[in-house]
C-alpha cells in the first residue's frame, strides 16, 4: 500500500520539485496550498518514485489529485487505483484540467467519467491588466480607487514581512467579527480559513509567501497573500478588507499587483465556490482564463 502522510515543512523541497512538472495552472498545485489547508481538508501526501500523490477528505469522501512529477504517469495512476481498491471506496480525482483529462483518456480509454461545476473553476487574470486597470471594462474599479484615495489621503502600501504579520492577523480577526456581528454569511464557518491563515503566517518565510498591506493613517485595513505557482503565474490565497471602506479591495489588488507581481504574466485568484457575491466580484475583473476543473470517477 501507498503510505500517505500529513505534509510538513521539510517536504517542501521534494514536493516543489514534483510540481515543476505540472501541466496545468490549477491553483492547488503549490506546496503552500497543500500545507496551510491540511487541517481543514485533511490533506495527505505520498512520494511515489518521482511523483507527488496527494489526497484530502475523510472516509468515503476522500478524493485525490492527479499524480504530478516525472516518469510513468500511467503507472502512478495505477498505483492509486490499486491503493483505493484496498480501501473499498470510489477512486475520485479532483481538479482535472483539460491536459490531464487527455492523459487519463489516453492511458485509460473509457475508464473515467467526468463532472463539472463552475464553482470549482479558477479565475486567472492578466497581471498587466490588473496593474493598470485601463479601458472601459475597469472604469468602475478606477472610480472606487479614486474615491478611496480622495477620502484617505494618508493611505500607504507596504509588503508583508515578519514585522507586520501581527497586523494582518488582527485585521483578519476584525473581518470575521464584523461579518458575524452583521449576520453576513450566517451559515459560514470561518474557523477553517482562519486556521489556514495562521498556518500561512506562522510559516511565512519557509513557504516563500508574498503579500501586501494597505494602511490608513498607519492602521492596516486590507491585506493580500499568496505564492508562486510557476514561472508565469502567481496564485492569491487570501485577500481581506472591510466591506464598508469603498475601494479597499480594488486598491489592495492593484497595488499588490503593481508592486509585487511584475515578474509574472498571470495571477490565479482561485475559485468562487459557487458563492454569488464572490462570483460577481471575480467576474468583474474580466478573467483571461476561466480554468475548467472537473471531478473524475474511475469506472474500471
Amino acid at each position: 500500500m501507498l503510505e500517505f502522510k500529513t505534509p510538513e515543512i521539510p517536504d517542501k523541497q521534494w514536493v516543489d520539485e514534483c510540481l515543476k512538472s505540472a501541466v496545468s495552472m490549477n491553483c492547488e498545485y503549490t506546496f503552500g496550498n497543500i500545507f496551510i489547508w491540511k487541517a481543514a481538508y485533511v490533506n495527505r501526501i505520498c512520494r511515489y518514485k518521482d511523483f507527488l500523490l496527494s489526497s484530502w477528505g475523510r472516509g468515503d469522501g476522500i478524493m485525490y489529485s492527479v499524480p504530478i512529477g516525472k516518469g510513468d504517469f500511467k503507472d502512478a495512476v495505477e498505483q492509486l487505483i490499486a491503493d483505493v481498491k484496498s480501501s473499498d471506496i470510489d477512486f475520485k480525482i479532483y481538479g482535472v484540467t483539460e491536459n490531464y483529462r487527455k492523459m487519463l483518456d489516453e492511458y485509460f480509454p473509457g475508464k473515467f467519467s467526468y463532472t463539472y461545476d463552475e464553482g470549482n473553476y479558477d479565475y486567472i487574470y492578466s497581471v498587466e491588466k490588473m496593474a493598470s486597470l485601463s479601458g472601459k471594462k475597469y472604469h468602475g474599479k478606477r472610480n472606487h480607487i479614486s474615491n478611496f484615495k480622495r477620502n484617505n489621503p494618508d493611505w500607504s502600501f507596504e509588503k508583508i514581512s515578519r514585522d507586520n504579520i501581527d497586523d494582518c492577523i488582527s485585521l483578519h480577526t476584525r473581518w470575521i467579527q464584523d461579518r458575524e456581528e452583521n449576520d453576513v454569511d450566517e451559515d459560514a464557518d470561518f474557523l477553517y480559513e482562519f486556521e489556514a491563515v495562521l498556518a500561512a503566517f506562522e510559516n511565512f518565510d519557509a513557504l516563500n509567501l508574498v503579500g501586501g498591506i494597505i494602511r490608513i493613517n498607519g492602521e492596516a485595513i486590507a491585506y493580500t497573500l499568496g505564492e508562486r505557482l510557476n514561472d508565469s503565474t502567481f496564485v492569491t490565497h487570501f485577500e481581506k478588507a472591510p466591506a464598508d471602506i469603498q475601494g479597499a479591495y480594488p486598491l489592495i489588488n492593484q497595488e499588490f499587483t503593481k508592486n509585487c507581481l511584475a515578474d509574472y504574466e498571470y495571477v490565479n485568484r482561485e475559485e468562487d465556490l459557487g458563492l454569488d457575491g464572490l462570483r460577481k466580484a471575480k467576474q468583474s475583473y474580466n478573467p483571461e482564463i476561466f480554468l475548467q476543473k472537473g471531478i473524475t470517477v474511475y469506472k474500471g
